[in-house]
């Protein structure tokens, strides 16, 4: 039996160390001539953990990329508790994870979204997923993301269309009746055979890095209008809108007394509203 400070170890271990690897990578898609900038923070009261956001600003690639990994504990809000699975009582919460928002230079190439993590309260559970916000259609990449992330949900024996539907059901905008992107996985509350579990976890995140690798690689050359930027930037807006108001990590961030830079990571440098 794995105790439960060790289950806490070992995601926290494997966090950063995806975290590293995500930087790398993205790193060599610019060429490594523009590299991450590093800054760790901690919760009020240092002994309730903190984080490291990492970000990458104005590449050739990336308008703007955040790589963020936290480990932190604490109480939940009495209004907030009910929300969260076994917290319901005292509020008590110890969280790890790792998020990723990467909005392109190119318009062509689609906004990407990866996050993982590992939550305990009274109750322990994986959530997560990955997914695709294009500004302009393209069949084929939707078909590659949806492609690659089924071969690891089956590889893992995970239900592939119950994380899709999930996902799709998710990453929905009720004001505006549309969905933010073409959609991916999404997870949560995954309580049962912690072992396999995190397995699937870690494959996820390795396949985030070649997925994305495959996307960025194939379209990094294309050129574009200013029509096509414009495009994306009004897309972009549709993310703001989704992130402020409806984001789950968002409201989880602000409740669990996180760093607000690292929690408004995910909004676009820049963006437009008609």
């Amino acid at each position: 039996m794995i105790s439960s400070d060790f289950r806490k170890k070992m995601a926290d271990n494997w966090f950063s160390f995806i975290q590293s690897q995500i930087c790398k990578s993205f790193e060599f898609l610019e060429n490594d001539k523009l590299k991450f900038t590093k800054r760790d923070w901690n919760k009020k009261n240092i002994s309730e953990g903190g984080g490291t956001s990492r970000l990458l600003v104005g590449g050739k690639i990336f308008d703007k990329v955040g790589v963020n990994k936290s480990t932190v504990t604490g109480i939940f809000p009495k209004k907030f508790r009910s929300k969260i699975l076994g917290a319901e009582k005292n509020g008590k919460y110890w969280a790890s994870g790792i998020s990723v928002v990467a909005h392109m230079k190119n318009p062509k190439i689609p906004a990407i979204h990866f996050n993982t993590r590992f939550i305990v309260t009274s109750k322990e559970w994986f959530g997560g997923g990955m997914d695709v916000t294009p500004s302009h259609e393209d069949k084929l990449e939707s078909k590659l993301v949806h492609s690659e992330l089924k071969k690891i949900c089956l590889q893992n024996k995970k239900n592939y269309k119950k994380y899709k539907k999930w996902c799709e059901e998710y990453f929905f905008i009720p004001h505006r009746k549309e969905q933010r992107g073409i959609g991916g996985i999404f997870f949560d509350y995954e309580t049962k055979d912690w072992i396999k579990n995190f397995k699937f976890v870690r494959d996820l995140g390795l396949a985030f890095i070649d997925i994305s690798n495959k996307i960025i690689n194939r379209k990094k050359k294309l050129k574009y209008a200013k029509k096509d930027k414009e495009k994306q930037l009004f897309k972009r807006g549709r993310y703001v809108e989704f992130n402020l108001l409806y984001d789950r990590g968002t409201k989880f961030g602000l409740n669990s007394g996180g760093n607000i830079d690292a929690i408004l990571m995910s909004l676009p440098p820049e963006a437009k509203w008609k």
